[in-house]
This record gives C-alpha cells, structure tokens and sequence, in this order.
C-alpha cells in the first residue's frame, strides 16, 4: 500500500503541533535566535544610519572646500604662508572664494583677567578674514560676523565650541584676550568640517596686529572651488600659494576625514557582526538542542506515527519542520527587535533609521539555515527509530 503523502501545510501543522506541546523550551531556544539576529540587524542598522546622516552632511557641507597650511623646509623648521596667499588663491580659475585665519602665539581667551594665562581650555585665539564664515558656509547662531568696522577694533568672534567652554549663550559680554577686554559681537554655529575654528575665538587681521602683535601671516587658508574642478585646483594651489617654495605648502580636503572617520566606524561594525554572529551560533546549539531532547522525549510518538504507516521520510520532514519553525520565530523575532533598537538609537541622535533589506534577506536566510543545520541530525535520528522499539521504550 503506497503511503500518504504530506502537503505543506500537513507539515506546517504537524510541525506547529510539535512545538505547542513545550512553548517554554520553544520560546527559550527561540530566544537565542531572537538575540544573535537582533544583534545582527541592529549593528548594521545604526551602522547604516550613521553613514547616511555622514552622507547627507557631507552633500550639505560639500567636498569642494580645501584647506592650505605651512609645511616645513627642506632643514625641518616651519615655514610661513605669504601674508598675500588668500588673496592669490582668491583670484584662481574655478575658485569662488578663499579666506584664511592666522593663529596669535602665546595668547588666550579668558572670561575674566584673574584666569591664569596658562589655563587656556584648548581655545586658540585666530585672526580671520571677512570672507571666512562665508567660504566655509557656516552660520551665526548669535550677534553677527566680522566686518570692516569690527575687524579693525577689539571685537572677537567665538566658535561654537570656544561659547561652550567660555559658558557664552549670546554675544554682547566681554572676554579678556591677551592683555584687555574684547567685545564679544557674534557666536558662530557648529562647523564640521573646520574643527579648529570651532574652538577659536576669531578678530579680525587689522585688530590682530594692532593690539595683539600679529605679523600678519595665514597659517591656514580655507577656499572653494567648482565641483568638478576640486582636483585641478588642488594640484595648483601649492605653486600659487608659494611659487618660489611649493614644496612647503600642505593642501588637504576636509571631507577627506569625515569619509576616513565612516571607514573606521565600519571596521568596528564588522567587530561587533562577529560578535553576532557567536551568539547566532550559540542560539542554533540551543536549537539543535532542543530537538535532539525533543527526539528522546517523544519516542513513543514516533514509533506510534511509524506503526500507522508514517515513512522515515515524513518522520525527518516533521522534525525540520519543527526546527525550520523553530528557528523562524527566532528570525522574526530578532529581526522586529533589531529593527527598533535600530530606529530607537538613530532617531535619539537625530539619525535617519535605515534598515537596508539585505541585512533583513541575510536573516531570513541565516535562520534558515540554522534551521536546518540544527535540525538534520534530530530528523534523522528520529527517522532511523524502529517503531517496535520505540513502542516498548
């Protein structure tokens, strides 16, 4: 007599009913699953976040701003830029603007005259430009920008950073630079790609040189140029800046380091994918687990499905079945809570969530796999049974 055959959803039951008879242990098992997948999904998740939120503020600073500073000479000592580079630079082909800053040795920034000179905060006091906020697109968030007027007297400017640590919100206080108060007319915003201004407190070159004793060099030299001509520029700036001394001009691309700063956060995402990766493979020895328990344990079922005409065959797809689903409601499972693990981290930073549908594939296809592994020996220990001898166990 030709035996039975099971459909699909034969399987499914049989399998489902398998593991309804010890939801504790299914649920359990199926919580290793749950917590490798998760770990999975949420790792690469908020990787993925935050290398959109670094795309999308790299297409809203841009890449074309490039940066010159003094290298060293031939004999190792520090070279100077020419007083007259940012105005040189300023007048190339394909540049749309340029501007620079100069650092003031031997100065700091102090709320009050009773701060000691050496407790500087890490704040740098720059003369700058006029054109620097607009060269390198950054906003006021109080007071307003240098300009012919209070470039020339002791206004100052502060970064975001140098407000922060100063414990100034607005302007219109007084801060002591050097050896006298300066007016504080403006707070700029955050500016990601121009770290040093954030932490500057910013006056302008005439005021610079009139009360603090600046020689009037550009340490650095901040310029953006047309897109596509961002490499043509680039080779050009070293002999525009110092003709007679190319060779001791520096020019670097900011964005270059928000880009380097996205690979190393990747390597420590593959860190911590490997780490998901064990506890996926711990979740799949407790699945294997559970089956070969589950095999032991109902030996007198197997033998009694057996002495009704059931084949080994359908014994062994009854038992993957029951793995298949097993490891299924762990993949679900870990893929819902990693997705909002995923969603819950981004959007506390101000991050878009981004859950890409390869990682979601990946952990369909991963729990399957467990799945299947783990349920292999079981369904065929359970299939090699002899139904007399299960019977009489």
């Amino acid at each position: 007599m030709k035996p039975a055959r099971l459909s699909p959803s034969d399987v499914l039951r049989v399998g489902a009913a398998g593991l309804r008879s010890r939801p504790t242990r299914v649920v359990l098992s199926a919580l290793g699953i749950a917590i490798g997948i998760a770990t999975m999904i949420a790792v690469i998740g908020i990787s993925s976040s935050s290398r959109e939120q670094l795309l999308r503020q790299l297409d809203r600073l841009g890449t074309n701003l490039l940066t010159v500073s003094a290298g060293q000479t031939f004999f190792g000592e520090q070279s100077q830029l020419p007083k007259a580079a940012a105005g040189m630079v300023g007048r190339m082909d394909n540049v749309r603007s340029a501007a620079a800053t100069g650092s003031v040795p031997d100065t700091s920034v102090r709320r009050t005259s009773h701060i000691p000179s050496a407790v500087t905060g890490g704040l740098s006091v720059q003369a700058a430009t006029i054109p620097l906020l607009s060269t390198l697109e950054g906003g006021v968030v109080s007071g307003a920008w240098l300009n012919a007027a209070t470039a020339r007297e002791p206004a100052v400017v502060l970064g975001a950073k140098a407000a922060q640590r100063l414990g100034i919100a607005k302007a219109g206080v007084r801060v002591w630079i050097g050896d006298r108060w300066f007016t504080v007319v403006g707070v700029l915003g955050p500016m990601p790609l121009a770290p040093e201004v954030e932490r500057s407190a910013l006056i302008g070159f005439p005021a610079a040189e009139k009360y603090l004793g600046f020689d009037g060099h550009p340490t650095t030299i901040y310029e953006r140029s047309d897109d596509a001509a961002v490499a043509a520029v680039r080779a050009a700036l070293p002999r525009t800046v110092n003709p007679e001394n190319p060779n001791e001009v520096e020019v670097s691309r900011p964005s270059d380091a928000l880009e380097a700063k996205a690979a190393a956060a990747g390597a420590f995402t593959n860190l911590l994918l490997g780490l998901g990766a064990v506890a996926l493979l711990v979740g799949g020895v407790g699945v294997a687990n559970t089956m070969v328990i589950s095999v032991l344990e109902r030996r007198k079922e197997i033998g009694l499905r057996r002495s009704l005409g059931a084949t080994r065959g359908q014994v062994r797809v009854q038992f993957l079945a029951e793995s298949l689903l097993l490891s299924a409601m762990g993949g679900v499972a870990g893929a819902v809570l990693g997705a909002l693990a995923t969603a819950g981290y981004a959007l506390s930073r101000d991050w878009p969530p981004v859950v890409p549908p390869w990682a979601i594939g990946g952990a369909v296809l991963a729990t399957l796999l467990i799945g299947t592994i783990a349920g292999i020996y079981p369904a065929m220990r359970a299939a090699r049974l002899s139904p007399t001898v299960a019977l009489t166990v």
